[in-house]
């Protein structure tokens, strides 16, 4: 059984598969068409969020940040799409103190390009996609909130043993594909995890019942 583990990075995005919850291969992908383009997938999980609301903030992102402890500013509260939708970051603050009260980071902002490529595919591709959190996913291996960040030394030793503790072991060279950072490389490999718990009927998502977009598709993440 194959799963793919999608998170986004400078290059593109990075997709670890799992072969029967063990890495099989990664791959580095210009779009993210091509990056959950897997006919035998049994299960696609991507971190960026999945399903835009219409005014407020998605339920997901405001109640995973008390499940992260110190990780909670990991988070990026969502806006709604028109906010999502607005070109230029000066008038999408604008829009996004407009309705909901409250400014727009630039950090979030950035997420946008993916945040809306994620949402055409979704809305048009084959596979049905399901959004993740890697630190989500984490603190799900570990049973608890992940006390290091990624980018530190310490925090991503501890990932890596955390992964490999549930059979997923990283090999040292990873090929030509493998020169991306290695949080992106830590952060695709838990998504695939949880797209493993998700294929054999583990997972959860956060809501639970979901929260449903405009189209009645699921807003959640799931680990």
């Amino acid at each position: 059984m194959e799963v793919v583990g999608v998170d986004g990075c400078k290059k593109g995005w990075v997709a670890v598969h799992l072969v029967d919850g063990m890495f099989h291969r990664l791959r580095l992908c210009p779009s993210l068409a091509q990056a959950v383009d897997v006919v035998a997938a049994a299960a696609v999980t991507v971190d960026i969020p999945l399903g835009l609301v219409r005014s407020g903030w998605r339920e997901c992102d405001l109640r995973v940040p008390r499940m992260l402890g110190p990780r909670r500013n990991t988070v990026f509260r969502l806006p709604p799409r028109s906010v999502v939708e607005t070109a230029g970051f000066d008038a999408a603050n604008a829009l996004c103190k407009e309705v909901t009260g409250q400014g727009l980071s630039r950090q979030t902002y950035s997420l946008f390009p993916k945040v809306l490529e994620a949402d055409v595919l979704r809305r048009t591709g084959t596979h049905l996609l399901y959004e993740v959190h890697p630190e989500l996913s984490f603190r799900t291996m570990a049973g608890e909130p992940v006390a290091f960040a990624k980018k530190t030394w310490n925090g991503q030793r501890l990932r890596e043993r955390l992964l490999a503790d549930t059979g997923v072991r990283l090999p040292e060279d990873l090929g030509p594909d493998g020169n991306v950072a290695a949080d992106d490389v830590l952060d695709a490999a838990a998504a695939a995890w949880t797209g493993h718990r998700i294929a054999t009927g583990r997972a959860v998502p956060c809501p639970d019942p979901t929260e449903r977009d405009a189209q009645g598709e699921p807003i959640a993440m799931w680990y």
